[in-house]
């Protein structure tokens, strides 16, 4: 017996090191590292994305998370994303790649989309693919890789029309930065990008000071107040004053312990404000009377995200529970609940209320038209978890923030004449443009109103301007002393 152990011990020693010398690595090696939890001090913000999960770590009494990635929790196990069909290859085609569904402008299995009008024709799309690093959230840009050709007199390569590289703000040392692209105040600078035309200017206006984290900002619509949400407040400042106008505060809450405010949004004629919570509530106060005019209750998880209809008589809600909602202002009823396979962290309504998009941490972002409630575009490119959506002004564009350091730019193709069926399973977007630059997580994007301006706040302490037409940074902003979570204009 003992002779056979060591024949045994020895085998798999001699099988470890075949596998090191044809660079294979072990199954603990193989293991995938999750990514660090998005926290702000000791307060472990989105840490409870999914069920039964705390800080990482599942809550006593409750299963493991279904996910090993889900928002940097300490699980890797990689057999519950192989039941899900995920797959870790960065070469593997995603379910929304012209494989599954053909190439843009094809037939796709139903009616070709209509034409619409575009914010601009973007340029080459840099391939994004995972360095060397340990870290699962490293990115590099990789050229693409051209077939075998004969040997031929050597020659420079030739130059792509409007493909000009896109330049790493995050890089460049504000010391050395030439003073005519830098501004600086006390306690904040921006960089701008010296390879591109300077279109834009910053300085600071106000700072607004809290007591707690800030979860979530908001503009009203006319762009005359922001809301925030902290720690059991949402607060209404005065954007030209900066003075605090109003503070909402439930004191019927539960007491005990922290009650975190994530998402807030202002009705489109500035009367309410929605705030959703730690506690599964959605609030809707009447901000002149400091009152709470109506209570949505349904979710069973955090309400990481709220967007009103631009008719002001529906609001979206995305949950860790796994689901978007979608509720009738007037009555309070939920009127559509969506489901998914992952936590919904954040939705968003398309500008002429018929469509509801929401980004998951299963890295993908779904698209549903409200009235029928049914799935019409699905979009898969994200390699993290997606933390920010939000519509273009004309709403044929979609913008997505995730975790993978990227902002994408997809062009949707569901169907949006009215009365267009939608056979078949949803349709796979373009992705147009990916803006590379930040060093972190991507946890916030928004597009300014008439569509010229990309906005991304990182977990880099970064927020960024970018060109939509080709996907090069304007500015960076720098002065925030930890992550910037929402951004919004």
């Amino acid at each position: 017996m003992i002779d056979f152990l060591r024949h045994e011990t020895e085998i798999a020693r001699l099988r470890r090191e075949r596998a090191e010398l044809e660079g294979k690595a072990s199954p603990i090696a193989t293991s995938r590292q999750p990514p660090p939890a998005i926290g702000i001090g000791t307060q472990v913000l989105f840490s409870q994305l999914t069920p039964g999960v705390r800080e990482g770590k599942p809550l006593p009494g409750t299963l493991p998370p279904h996910d090993g990635y889900i928002n940097g929790g300490a699980y890797g196990d990689a057999s519950q994303s192989a039941k899900r069909g995920r797959s870790d290859d960065p070469y593997t085609q995603p379910r929304g790649s012209q494989a599954a569904y053909g190439p843009p402008g094809s037939n796709n299995g139903g009616s070709q989309p209509p034409k619409r009008p575009k914010m601009g024709t973007p340029g080459p799309t840099p391939q994004v693919l995972p360095s060397s690093s340990s870290s699962a959230m490293d990115v590099v840009v990789a050229p693409q890789v051209q077939a075998p050709a004969p040997p031929q007199p050597q020659q420079p390569p030739p130059q792509q029309p409007n493909a000009t590289p896109t330049y790493s703000l995050v890089d460049q040392d504000l010391d050395s930065t030439p003073p005519n692209y830098k501004r600086q105040g006390e306690d904040w600078f921006a960089i701008f990008n010296k390879h591109v035309p300077r279109q834009l200017d910053v300085s600071i206006l106000h700072t607004f000071e809290h007591n707690s984290v800030v979860c979530c900002v908001r503009f009203s619509a006319d762009g005359k107040y922001i809301a925030t949400g902290c720690n059991r407040t949402a607060q209404i400042f005065d954007v030209k004053t900066g003075q605090k106008t109003v503070t909402l505060n439930d004191d019927t809450a539960e007491r005990d312990g922290d009650l975190y405010i994530r998402s807030v949004c202002f009705s489109p004629d500035g009367r309410y404000l929605a705030t959703g919570a730690e506690d599964k509530i959605i609030r809707i106060w009447d901000i002149a009377r400091k009152k709470i005019k109506n209570s949505f209750i349904g979710h069973e998880q955090d309400i990481y995200s709220l967007d009103f209809s631009r008719d002001g008589q529906r609001l979206a809600s995305g949950s860790g529970d796994r689901t978007a909602r979608l509720w009738d202002m007037e009555t309070g009823q939920c009127l559509l609940t969506l489901s998914i396979e992952d936590g919904v962290t954040t939705v968003a309504v398309s500008p002429d209320g018929k469509f509801l998009a929401a980004g998951s941490l299963d890295r993908a972002v779904r698209v549903w038209d409200t009235d029928k409630g049914t799935l019409v575009e699905r979009l898969e490119g994200h390699k993290d978890s997606v933390y920010s959506v939000a519509f273009s002004p004309n709403g044929y564009e979609l913008l997505s923030g995730s975790l993978d350091k990227t902002i994408k730019l997809w062009e949707l193709s569901a169907p949006r004449a009215t009365g267009v069926t939608q056979p078949g399973p949803p349709r796979a977007g373009v992705c147009t443009t990916t803006f590379v630059g930040h060093k972190d997580f991507v946890l916030s994007v928004a597009l300014s109103p008439d569509g010229k301006w990309v906005v991304s706040g990182s977990k880099d302490r970064g927020v960024q301007f970018w060109n939509p037409v080709d996907g090069q940074p304007q500015f960076m902003l720098q002065g925030h002393k930890n992550s910037g979570i929402t951004v919004f204009l």
